[in-house]
């Protein structure tokens, strides 16, 4: 597989890696700058020489995936250090996996793959196409639900036209259904046209194990008429906080759509930034 179809199927898998290149070369090497290679932790795709060289790179490729930890596993963002590695290609030269004496020097970079975030939103209204513009501008994986035709119409999502993230169209009369597509950590933002279609599907999202955070959108009269609901249903008081609701930044005024969405994305991305904290923090 060519180095970067290995970059797509990694980001498609949802599992982290590290693009090592060659970024320059003095004297003789067995490959010339600009030569690549994937590493994730069990496989390699492409090649950067060969010898001490490439499993050298292997190794500290992987030793950096180690300090990433689990966060790919776990579907939020990985930290994306780049880091730099040069060796010497002659007999003394200190070498951990056998001699190379190719004469010449060479600089190796070590870039990151992160898993981006992931974030299902339920409800293409007025809010949620505005919400959809302005997160499809971050690199995450967006899935848009919404069981209205009508909704994927290309002038309801012209918007999205020159995304950054990747996006996930689902047109699902059952909503609900999606949310045992999405993948391992989705964060769920819950805002349909239709108050009892909002609340199957946080009925439903609490019943899945796999999600990241629940957001239900409306007022907190709204949340606990929901509440109501959903613990005659079966679902205890610490599965109920799992839902966060209202949902967005406190502090912004205005109730218009834009506005809105402007507080509910700021409120995600900080959601993001505590996750990476998290992740970050010596165990």
């Amino acid at each position: 597989m060519h180095w970067l179809a290995a970059v797509e199927q990694l980001r498609t898998d949802r599992v982290p890696g590290v693009l090592v290149t060659l970024v320059s070369v003095r004297g003789h090497a067995p490959r010339e700058a600009g030569a690549k290679m994937v590493v994730s932790a069990e496989r390699t795709w492409g090649s950067i020489g060969g010898g001490n060289l490439e499993a050298t790179a292997v190794a500290r490729a992987r030793e950096l995936l180690g300090r990433l930890g689990r966060s790919g596993a776990e579907g939020g963002a990985v930290a994306a250090v780049p880091t730099q590695l040069s060796l010497s290609l002659n007999e003394h030269a200190p070498v951990e996996h056998g001699q190379q004496c190719c004469g010449g020097e060479v600089s190796v970079l070590l870039e990151p793959l992160a898993v981006v975030p992931s974030v299902a939103v339920f409800g293409l209204g007025h809010v949620g196409t505005e919400l959809a513009r302005i997160l499809s501008r971050h690199d995450l994986e967006l899935h848009l639900v919404d069981g209205r035709k009508d909704r994927f119409e290309p002038e309801h999502l012209a918007g999205l036209d020159d995304a950054v993230a990747r996006i996930h169209l689902h047109h699902a009369p059952v909503p609900e259904l999606v949310l045992g597509e999405v993948p391992r950590g989705t964060h769920v933002l819950v805002m349909t046209h239709d108050h009892a279609e909002d609340v199957a599907l946080c009925d439903a999202a609490l019943r899945c194990s796999h999600l990241g955070s629940i957001g239900l959108i409306g007022s907190s009269a709204k949340w606990r008429r929901f509440e109501q609901r959903l613990a005659a249903e079966g679902h205890s008081p610490d599965a109920l906080r799992r839902i966060r609701s209202p949902i967005g930044l406190p502090g912004l005024a205005g109730k218009s759509p834009a506005v809105i969405a402007v507080a509910v994305a700021a409120d995600l991305l900080a959601t993001f930034d505590r996750e990476q904290a998290v992740q970050d923090a010596p165990s």
